[in-house]
C-alpha cells in the first residue's frame, strides 16, 4: 500500500492542486487528508468544493472545530474568513468529519495526537521555543494507540519518528502554509524554511513502512499577493518565504 498523506491545506487551492498533480505522477493507492483544511485568507470555498468532489478519507483539525463555533466575531481571522465564504453544504461537510479515522486496522489518522487536536505529537514547546520531541515524550502521546503507522499533522513540519515498539509516526508537513507563529503554551514559531507545498508518501514494504517527504513548487507569489490583499501580511511573508 502506498499512502499520500496531506495536512494543513488551509484553503491554499493552488498548493493543493500542485500536490495532487505530483501525487498523480508519483502514484498512490490512497490519498488521506489530516485536517486544518480551509481556514485562511485564500480560497476556502473553492478548496472545499474540490475536496468534496474527491471524497478523500478526511479528518477534522482544530481549525474545523473552531470555525464551526457559534459566534464568528470571537473566531481568529483565518477561521472567520473561511466561515464568511463557506456555504451551508460546505459547513455541513466539515461538521460531519471525524476527529480520527482508521484507514486499515494498523493505520491511524489523527490531527494533533490521538487524544487532542491541539497537542503537538513530534515537537515540544518550551519557554525557550520549540524542539523535536524525545522518544519518551512521543511514546506517552501515542499512548495505547494500536497502529503500526500513525499519520498526524498540526505543526506544519515534516518529521517522522519510529518508536521502540515499532510504531511509526509521520507528519507530512503543510500543503498550504509553510510557517506560522503561536503564543500557546509559550510563544514559538514553526517554519519550514521554504515556500513549497509539502506532503508525504508512505509505502508499506517487506521492511515495514517507508517514508518519502515531498516538496512541490507552485505559484506561491500569487498566493502571497492574495493574502496581502485580504489583510494578512503574516501569511504573505510565510507563503512567500517559508518563514514568519
Amino acid at each position: 500500500m502506498k499512502i499520500a498523506a496531506l495536512s494543513d491545506i488551509h484553503g491554499n487551492l493552488a498548493a493543493l492542486e500542485a500536490v495532487l498533480a505530483d501525487i498523480q505522477q508519483q502514484g498512490a493507492d490512497v490519498i488521506v487528508n489530516l485536517g486544518d483544511i480551509l481556514s485562511g485568507p485564500l480560497y476556502p470555498s473553492q478548496t472545499a468544493d474540490l475536496l468534496m468532489r474527491l471524497g478523500l478519507p478526511t479528518i477534522r483539525g482544530n481549525h474545523e472545530r473552531q470555525l464551526l463555533g457559534a459566534d464568528p466575531a470571537r473566531m481568529g481571522p483565518s477561521d472567520r474568513f473561511a466561515r464568511g465564504v463557506l456555504s451551508a453544504a460546505q459547513l455541513a461537510w466539515v461538521r460531519d468529519l471525524p476527529a480520527t479515522l482508521r484507514l486499515d486496522d494498523d493505520v491511524l489518522l489523527v490531527h494533533g495526537t490521538p487524544q487532542d487536536d491541539l497537542s503537538y505529537f513530534l515537537e515540544t514547546v518550551m519557554a525557550s521555543g520549540c524542539r523535536t520531541a524525545t522518544h519518551d515524550e512521543v511514546r506517552r502521546r501515542a499512548a495505547d494507540a494500536e497502529a503500526t503507522l500513525i499519520l498526524c499533522g498540526h505543526t506544519h513540519l515534516q518529521r517522522t519518528m519510529k518508536l521502540a515498539d515499532g510504531r511509526l509516526i509521520v507528519n507530512p508537513g503543510s500543503v498550504g502554509l509553510p510557517a506560522y507563529e503561536d503564543s500557546q503554551p509559550f510563544a514559538h514559531r514553526m517554519e519550514a524554511g521554504s515556500p513549497h507545498a509539502r506532503y508525504a508518501s508512505v509505502t508499506r514494504s517487506p521492511r515495514g513502512w517507508e517514508v518519502e517527504f515531498r516538496a512541490v513548487e507552485y505559484d506561491w507569489h500569487a498566493a502571497a499577493d492574495l493574502a496581502a490583499s485580504n489583510g494578512r501580511p503574516d501569511w504573505e511573508r510565510a507563503l512567500r518565504t517559508g518563514y514568519c
